[in-house]
Formats: C-alpha cells, sequence, structure tokens
C-alpha cells in the first residue's frame, strides 16, 4: 500500500516478497520497530528506483524525454510525464524500459534511524501515551469491574489507522488481564510454573472487556523520518494497568502495591474501614 502511494503504482500491481535469503536483512517484527525502520527504507529505495527510471527515459537514444533534465519529469500512476504538461499524457514506464533494453531498475533503500549514528541525538524519538481508566467497585458482591478505557496516544503519523487501533485495543485487554487477572504460580519445590495452561491461567475476554476508546494525534515525526512514522507497538500497554490500579485507589482508598488486584485485599479494606 505505502509502495503504492509513493510511487503512485496500482497496489494489485505491488508484490511483497519475504523469506528469501538473497534479500537484504530486515528487523524483526516487534520492539515497536518493523514501520518506523521499514517504511522509509522502502520509501528510499522507491526513490531511487525512480531516479533510475528517469535517468533511462532521458539519457536512452530516440525516447520521448531524450534530453530533458530529469528535474523537469515525473512518475506517477507508472507513467513518467513532464512535470508542466501535467500528468494527463505521459509514456508508461513498461514502454521506457523496453526502449532502454531494460527489463527492469531496481533502487535500494536504508533507514539507520538514531542507532545508526553515532552522534547524540536532538529529539526524542519515542512515542507517548496516556491511560484513562473508570473502575466500579461493589463490595456487597465482591464485584470489581473496568467501565470504561480511554487511551491517547503519539505515534508520530499513522500509516494504518485500522491496524493502529487494533493494536492498541489488543494492547489494552491485555492490559486488563495483568491488572486484574493474570497470575503466574510456581512450584515451591522446583520453581516450575504449575498454571502454564488456558485451564488455569486466567486471561481476560470479552466480557472482561468494556467500552475502549483510542485517539491518535496523527503527528507527524519528520525528524525520525521522512514518512513519520513511529513504533506503536508497546504504548498501548505500557501504563494501562497503573492506570487501573489508580482507578481502583481512587474507588476504594487501597493502594495495590502488586499485580493483579486481588478482590480480597478490597474485601479486607472494607471490612477495616
Amino acid at each position: 500500500l505505502l509502495t503504492a502511494d509513493k510511487t503512485g503504482v496500482p497496489v494489485e500491481k505491488v508484490e511483497v516478497v519475504l523469506g528469501d535469503t538473497m534479500l537484504p536483512h530486515g528487523p524483526v517484527s516487534g520492539g515497536s520497530w518493523a514501520t518506523a525502520s521499514v517504511v522509509p527504507a522502502v520509501f528510499a529505495a522507491a526513490d531511487n528506483a525512480i531516479t533510475a527510471l528517469l535517468n533511462a527515459a532521458t539519457t536512452t537514444p530516440g525516447s520521448p524525454f531524450e534530453n530533458r533534465k530529469q528535474d523537469d519529469l515525473a512518475f506517477k500512476g507508472g507513467r513518467v510525464f513532464v512535470k508542466a504538461d501535467g500528468s494527463g499524457g505521459g509514456v508508461p514506464f513498461a514502454d521506457l524500459l523496453k526502449r532502454a533494453d531494460l527489463r527492469l531498475v531496481t533502487g535500494s533503500g536504508r533507514s539507520e534511524g538514531i542507532f545508526g549514528s553515532k552522534a547524540k541525538p536532538k529529539f526524542s524519538m519515542h512515542s507517548y501515551g496516556c491511560h484513562f481508566a473508570e473502575v466500579t467497585w461493589q463490595p456487597e458482591i465482591a464485584r470489581l469491574r473496568v467501565n470504561r478505557v480511554v487511551t491517547v496516544i503519539d505515534g508520530g503519523r499513522i500509516i494504518n489507522p485500522l491496524a493502529g487501533r487494533n493494536q492498541i485495543e489488543g494492547a489494552l485487554v491485555m492490559g486488563i488481564g495483568m491488572a486484574l487477572l493474570e497470575h503466574t504460580s510456581y512450584d515451591p519445590q522446583n520453581g516450575a510454573p504449575i498454571n502454564s495452561n488456558l485451564a488455569d491461567y486466567i486471561v481476560a475476554v470479552n466480557a472482561d472487556v468494556p467500552k475502549l476508546e483510542v485517539h491518535f494525534l496523527d503527528y507527524p515525526d519528520l525528524e525520525l523520518n521522512a514518512v513519520g512514522a513511529r513504533g506503536i507497538g508497546e504504548i498501548g500497554l505500557a501504563g494501562i494497568a497503573a492506570a487501573i490500579t489508580a482507578a481502583v485507589y481512587h474507588a476504594t482508598g487501597v493502594r495495590v502495591r502488586e499485580l493483579p488486584v486481588r478482590i480480597e485485599d478490597l474485601l479486607k479494606s472494607s471490612v477495616l474501614a
């Protein structure tokens, strides 16, 4: 999708090849790396490929653009055209490659980010977020519920809002489980986990999840890369458990010092009160 947006080539004409040992190394799909690291490299590769195409268009004998300056030309929708004439005409890039006796043009790009430079970065490259949680505590039936969660994320330019929202919502569900349900029990004899299965290890399900509101500021961070995107892999999880425990304190007066929040601790406080 991004390559199509950058080059103007229809998305159905863009093929993504993965898992080929002939290809260069890429980052892992984790650690909030993928979009912020891969997309700038893809954009740079697309720019280099377009430059190679325009070079062929201006240097090939008999080309419609022979002897023109590359700066006079543009590439959009799979066609090369003169900027002054607009994008209504132009020549398909396949015709230009055929005239130049080329099967293809290639471009490569590299994204190093702040880790590829020894210089101290001038700006923070982290994503930021803020979580707000609302809970209801009913001591008479020993019931603690998260009623509402609102999250605001500053992750730079959000390339895919739907996927980004799904990412944050999934992290919020994970954080609700972390705050209220999840706990690993270990065998005191050998230290092995004894509830390492979904029958005994409790995770949040649909019935445990309230209305989730996710808002993106969507401010492109052009100091980090030309795309303006930062990572949002972990930012949805960081802080949500703390927001829930702060809401529990506001509702009950009990400061929770370890997770998950235990109903018996809240009940004990209610009895003492």
